[in-house]
C-alpha cells in the first residue's frame, strides 16, 4: 500500500523525555527506550546481575521485626498457611475466615456484598467489619492477626455506587502530569478506606505493545519511560511518602504494582499469553515501571498471568525471587492473580507446591482456598514445601500489616475515614477528576479552526456515546466488564451530555440530544460521540484494529450529518487508538478522550468557549500511545526500527496550532474479511477477538475467566482436560436442558464469503455421552432477534464415544436459516440436552473433518 502522503507524524517528533537528569533513582537500571541490550541472552534465560537494583526505602526497623518474629514463633503451622492464602468474598464467608484464620481477603470484579453490583457504600464497610471482627475472633482458639483486604480500585474506587471515577490509566497517560497523577491516587486511597479495605491493585504499570490487547487501557504509555516518570508518584499518591508521618497511615491504602512481569508484551496481543522477548527487552521496556515503584516503597507486586518463554510468571523462580526479591531489593510481598497459580505446569487450582517455591507469598485462590490451603499444608508438612519458604512468605505478609499499623487499629468502620460516605464523589474530589478529563483530551483535527465552539450556537449532541456513563467509565467499573450499569448507579456524575447541554443553556444557547442525529431543528454544529463498548482484560482482545470490524454505523452518522450542511466534531471513547481514518476524514474535528471516568463535563470545557465567548480550556492532552496508520499496524511504537505512525507518540494539537489535516487513506491495509480469525476456539479457550460465555438453562450467562466454571444454576459444568498439552481441551457436563456454550466477537465477523461455498464449521471433539432427550443444535446470531439455529443431535448419536474426532456443520445450513452472516456477533454455540458429556478442544471453520450434520433447521 502507498503510504498516505501526508505524514502527520512528522509534525511533532518525540522529545526525549529527560528523566534521568532529576530523578537519578528512577533512571538507575532503566536504559532509554530502543537502546541496545546489556546482554545476548539465551531464550528465556535470566540472569540477575542484569537487572536494575532499585533502593527499598525503608530502613530495615528493628522493633517490627522483633514483632514479627515474636508473633511468628506462637503460630501454629495452620496459622501460617492460613496467611498466606487470600478468598474472595463471593465464595468465602467471616465464619470460614475464623475457622480458617486467613490472611486476606479480596473483592474480585463482579463480586461485591450481597451478590448485587450496585450494593450500597454501608454494606461493604459493614462487610468489611464482619470479616476483620472474625479474623480478630480468638474465641475458637487461634492468633488475632487482622485481615488485609484487597480490591481492583482501578480508576478511583470504582466497585463503589457513587465513588469519583477517573480516566483509565491510558488517558492519565496522556496528560503527562505526575503530579496529577499523585492526586488521583491519594483520593482514591481516602474513598476506599471509607469502605473499609485498606489495599488496592494497582498502579498498573504495564508496558502495552500491542494494541489488540484488550488491557491496553491499563497501561499509561507504550513508552517506558513514561511509565517509569507515572508509576512512583502514583504508588507516594496511595501509600504516603516512605518516611513522611502519614506513610501507610489511616487515610492511605497498601499499593501493588502489577503484573510481574511482561504482560504488556504476549505474542499476538493475547492476554496471558506467552511473552518471548529477550531478556534486556523484559528488563528495559517491562520492567521500567517496578524500578520507581520498588524505589517508592510499594508493599505489593501481583504476579503475572502471562509466561515468560513458555514457563508461567506464577511459577518463574529467576523473575519472582532471583530478581524482584533479591536484585531489586522488594521488601513487600508478592500476591497472585486470579487462581494464576492453576495455570502453573503441572499444578491445578486447589494443588500448588511450584507456585510458593518460586517465590510468591500470597495465592489468590478466590474460590479455591479451601482447596489450596488443605494442600499447601499437607505440602508443608512432608517437606515439599520448605518451612524457610513458608517462614518468608508469613514474615513478609505480617510485616507489610505491621508497617501499616493495622494490630493497633479497631475496626474499619471505626477507623479515621470508615463510614465517611460523603467523601465519595465529593465536589473537591470531582474537582480533580474533571481537570484530569481536560488534560487528557488530544486534539487529532481541527479543520478552519471550528473548535472551540461558542456556547450560544444550537447544538446537536448525538452518538451512542454522548449520554451513557458506562461507555464513557469502560470496564472495572462496578461490573468486571463495565457493562450492565444503570444511569442512577452514578448518582455523582456527569455524562458527556450533561456537561454541554448544562454549559450552552447557561449561555443561552440550545441543546439537543439525538442519539441517532435525526435532529429537530437544524442545528449550528453537532457534536457526535462514539466509541468502544466497555471490556476488560482478554474480553478486549481484538484481531486487528479496525474499529468495531469497520462497520460500526458512525461513519454514516457524520456523513449524513455532513450532507446536511452541518459541522460536526467527533469525540471518541476508547481504550487504545484504532484505526478511524474513515471517521477523521469525515468529520471536521476530532478528539480522542479515552475513557474519562464521572467528569464528562470536562469535555465540554474544552471544547466551549464561556459565555463572554472566550475560551476556558486549552487542549494540552498528548498521545502516549502512537495512533495507527492501518489497522494491521498494533505494534509500531516509539523508538522501534521503521516507526511509522499516523500520529506520533507526543502528539497532540492545541489551539494555538494550525488543526488542518489533509485526507487520510481510506485503506486499512487489510482485507477484514482475509484478516478475520477462521479458529475460533483453541486448546479449550477463544482466540484473539472472541470470548467464551456458559449459559445456564435459566437464561443467566456467565463469562469464562478461568479453566473451571459452572453456571449458576447448576446446569452445565465445565472443567479442564489435557490433550497433546496442559488443559488443551474443555470438559463440558450438561445437567438440565437447554443449556449452552457460546463464542461472542468482540466486533462483529463477517461470513458473507464463506456462507454459499463449502465451508464447514469444524468441531474437534470428544463424546462421552449424549443427550437424554436426542437434542443439540449449532447456533449463531447477528444481534438482537437475529438467529440461526441447526439441529445436530442425530450427527452426535452416530458419533464413537470416547474418541477424539471432527464433526462438521455446513455454513449453509445456517445460511439457510435467514441469518446475516456479514454480521455474526456469535459465530458459533453449542446448546445441548441433560446428560450429554464431551470435550472440545477446537472450533474452526474448515473442509476436512470425519463426520458431517444435515441440514436441519430448528
Amino acid at each position: 500500500m502507498k503510504p498516505n502522503s501526508h505524514r502527520v507524524s512528522s509534525r511533532r517528533r518525540l522529545r526525549p523525555l529527560l528523566l534521568c537528569a532529576s530523578l537519578a533513582l528512577i533512571c538507575a537500571g532503566v536504559p532509554a527506550v530502543g537502546a541496545a541490550p546489556a546482554s545476548a541472552d539465551a531464550a528465556g534465560q535470566i540472569n540477575p546481575a542484569n537487572w536494575p537494583a532499585p533502593a527499598w526505602p525503608l530502613a530495615t526497623d528493628a522493633a517490627l521485626e522483633q514483632r514479627v518474629s515474636a508473633l511468628m514463633a506462637t503460630m501454629t503451622l495452620e496459622e501460617k498457611v492460613g496467611q498466606i492464602i487470600q478468598g474472595d468474598i463471593d465464595s468465602i464467608t467471616p465464619d470460614e475466615v475464623r475457622k480458617y484464620r486467613l490472611g486476606s481477603i479480596l473483592a474480585g470484579g463482579g463480586s461485591d456484598p450481597g451478590k448485587q453490583y450496585n450494593a450500597p457504600p454501608k454494606a461493604w464497610l459493614d462487610l468489611s467489619d464482619a470479616f476483620w471482627e472474625a479474623s480478630m475472633d480468638t474465641s475458637q482458639g487461634g492468633k488475632a492477626i487482622p485481615i488485609i483486604w484487597g480490591i481492583d480500585a482501578m480508576h478511583g474506587q470504582s466497585n463503589i455506587v457513587g465513588a469519583t471515577l477517573f480516566p483509565h490509566n491510558i488517558g492519565l497517560g496522556a496528560t503527562h502530569n505526575p503530579e496529577l497523577l499523585r492526586e488521583i491516587a491519594r483520593i482514591t486511597a481516602a474513598e476506599t478506606r471509607t469502605t473499609g479495605m485498606e489495599w488496592t491493585f494497582a498502579p498498573t504499570v504495564a508496558v502495552p505493545q500491542d494494541d489488540r490487547w484488550g488491557r491496553s487501557y491499563e497501561g499509561y504509555s507504550e513508552n517506558p519511560e513514561l511509565v517509569a516518570k507515572l508509576a512512583g508518584v502514583f504508588v507516594e499518591g496511595l501509600q504516603g511518602k516512605a518516611g513522611d508521618a502519614d506513610f501507610l497511615g489511616d487515610t492511605r491504602v497498601m499499593s501493588t504494582i502489577k503484573h510481574f512481569l511482561g504482560d504488556g508484551g504476549t505474542t499476538d496481543g493475547k492476554d496471558q499469553g506467552n511473552t518471548t522477548v529477550t531478556e534486556a527487552q523484559l528488563r528495559d521496556i517491562h520492567a521500567a515501571g517496578y524500578v520507581p515503584g520498588i524505589a517508592a516503597g510499594a508493599q505489593g507486586v501481583m504476579a503475572s498471568f502471562n509466561s515468560f518463554h513458555g514457563e508461567k510468571l506464577h511459577g518463574h523462580k529467576p523473575l519472582l525471587t532471583d530478581v524482584l526479591k533479591q536484585r531489586m531489593h522488594f521488601g513487600g510481598f508478592i500476591v497472585g492473580d486470579w487462581n494464576g497459580h492453576g495455570q502453573v505446569r503441572g499444578c491445578t487450582n486447589t494443588d500448588c507446591a511450584q507456585t510458593f517455591n518460586a517465590g510468591l507469598d500470597m495465592a489468590m485462590a478466590p474460590d479455591s482456598w479451601k482447596g489450596l490451603y488443605e494442600s499447601t499444608l499437607a505440602h508443608v508438612k512432608d517437606g515439599t514445601i520448605p518451612m524457610a519458604r513458608l517462614d518468608d512468605a508469613v514474615h513478609r505478609i505480617l510485616l507489610v500489616k505491621f508497617r501499616m499499623g493495622l494490630f493497633e487499629k479497631p475496626k474499619p468502620s471505626e477507623r479515621a475515614l470508615g463510614g465517611k460516605f460523603e467523601l465519595l464523589g465529593s465536589p473537591e474530589h470531582r474537582a480533580v477528576a474533571r481537570q484530569a478529563v481536560r488534560e487528557s483530551l488530544v486534539l487529532l483535527k481541527n479543520q478552519g479552526g471550528l473548535l472551540p465552539l461558542s456556547p450560544k450556537t444550537r447544538l446537536l449532541v448525538a452518538g451512542d456515546g454522548a449520554d451513557n456513563l458506562g461507555k464513557q467509565t469502560g470496564g472495572w467499573t462496578l461490573t468486571w466488564q463495565g457493562d450492565g450499569t444503570k444511569r442512577e448507579d452514578f448518582p455523582n456524575a456527569d455524562s458527556i451530555w450533561d456537561g454541554l447541554k448544562g454549559q450552552v443553556e447557561a449561555a443561552g444557547g440550545k441543546a439537543e440530544l439525538a442519539v441517532d442525529g435525526k435532529y429537530t431543528q437544524k442545528p449550528d454544529v453537532a457534536v457526535v460521540v462514539f466509541g468502544e463498548e466497555p471490556y476488560a482484560e482478554f474480553q478486549g482482545d481484538l484481531p486487528n484494529l479496525m474499529f468495531k470490524g469497520g462497520k460500526s454505523g458512525d461513519l454514516e452518522l457524520i456523513q449524513r450529518l455532513k450532507a446536511d450542511g452541518i459541522p460536526v466534531v467527533a469525540v471518541f471513547l476508547s481504550g487504545r487508538p484504532l484505526w478511524l481514518n474513515r471517521e477523521i476524514n469525515a468529520a471536521d474535528a476530532f478528539v480522542a478522550a479515552w475513557l474519562p471516568g464521572s467528569e464528562g463535563a470536562g469535555i465540554a470545557d474544552v471544547l466551549l468557549r464561556d459565555r463572554k465567548n472566550k475560551q476556558q480550556h486549552d487542549f494540552s492532552g498528548k498521545l502516549s500511545f502512537s495512533w495507527p496508520r492501518r489497522a494491521d499496524q498494533y505494534q509500531n511504537n516509539v523508538g522501534q526500527a521503521g516507526y511509522d505512525p499516523l500520529f506520533a507518540y507526543g502528539f497532540g494539537l492545541s489551539y494555538k496550532d494550525r488543526g488542518n489535516l489533509a485526507p487520510l487513506s481510506e485503506d486499512p491495509g487489510i482485507d477484514p474479511n482475509a484478516a478475520a480469525n477462521n479458529t475460533w476456539f483453541e486448546r479449550g479457550v477463544a482466540t484473539t477477538g472472541l470470548t467464551v460465555r456458559l449459559v445456564g438453562s435459566d437464561g443467566r450467562a456467565m463469562d469464562i475467566v478461568h479453566p473451571a466454571a459452572t453456571t449458576a444454576d447448576g446446569s452445565l459444568v465445565m472443567t479442564a482436560i489435557n490433550t497433546d498439552v496442559q488443559e488443551g481441551a474443555r470438559q463440558y457436563v450438561w445437567k438440565n436442558d437447554g443449556a449452552t456454550i457460546e463464542v461472542r466477537a468482540n466486533a462483529p465477523v463477517d461470513l458473507s464469503r464463506q456462507s454459499g461455498s463449502d465451508v464447514f464449521v469444524v468441531m474437534t471433539l470428544k463424546l462421552d455421552a449424549t443427550p437424554r432427550n436426542g437434542k443439540a443444535s449449532v447456533l449463531a446470531t447477528c444481534g438482537e432477534g437475529c438467529q440461526g439455529e441447526v439441529a445436530i443431535g442425530d450427527a452426535l448419536g452416530k458419533l464413537p464415544r470416547g474418541q477424539w474426532t471432527r464433526l462438521a456443520v455446513p455454513m449453509k445450513c445456517l445460511t439457510a436459516t435467514g441469518i446475516d452472516t456479514a454480521k455474526l456477533d456469535m459465530p458459533f454455540a453449542l446448546r445441548a440436552g441433560a446428560g450429554t458429556q464431551l470435550a472440545m478442544s477446537q472450533v474452526m471453520l474448515g473442509t476436512e473433518f470425519d463426520h458431517k450434520a444435515e441440514c436441519a433447521i430448528q
